[in-house]
């Protein structure tokens, strides 16, 4: 069974901002990656690594099933039907999320306390604190 974990963050809700995932299978990391996103709020950052972890699949993995988890309530509800998506920006991630999940089997979306997606934060906070180091580094004249 194909595991992944999802995270997104901003430092500042918008603020910098970025994305990371785990993919598992058998138990075992076979890919992890993040990103940073630039100005952005959560939620975006929580969706863009769902699409970013989705489109690995589709291109590794296709027609496999995956248990997607996320520590964002509020996304797991809206991608399991239970929320309205009233924001413009999320709805059209979401529907690239849909468009994925065409490529893929069964997908079933899994909210998890913070504490056990440890390793996707970790990864997010490696893309906020390279790009932030690297952006203050071109900023001191």
């Amino acid at each position: 069974m194909i595991e992944v974990y999802c995270d997104g963050g901003a430092r500042g809700n918008p603020g910098p901002a970025a994305w990371g995932f785990v993919i598992k299978k058998d138990g075992r990391t076979i890919k992890e990656d993040c990103g940073y996103i630039g100005i952005a709020t959560n939620n975006f950052a929580e969706y863009t690594a769902l699409v970013e972890a989705l489109s690995y699949l589709r291109k590794n993995f296709k027609g496999a099933s995956a248990k997607i988890y996320l520590d964002s309530k509020l996304a797991v509800s809206q991608l399991n039907g239970e929320y309205k998506i009233k924001n413009l920006n999320i709805a059209k991630l979401v529907r690239e999320v849909r468009e994925i999940e065409k490529s893929l089997s069964n997908i079933v979306y899994n909210h998890i306390p913070r504490d056990q997606n440890k390793e996707a934060d970790r990864l997010v906070n490696v893309a906020l604190n390279k790009n932030i180091y690297i952006r203050s580094q071109n900023t001191d004249g």
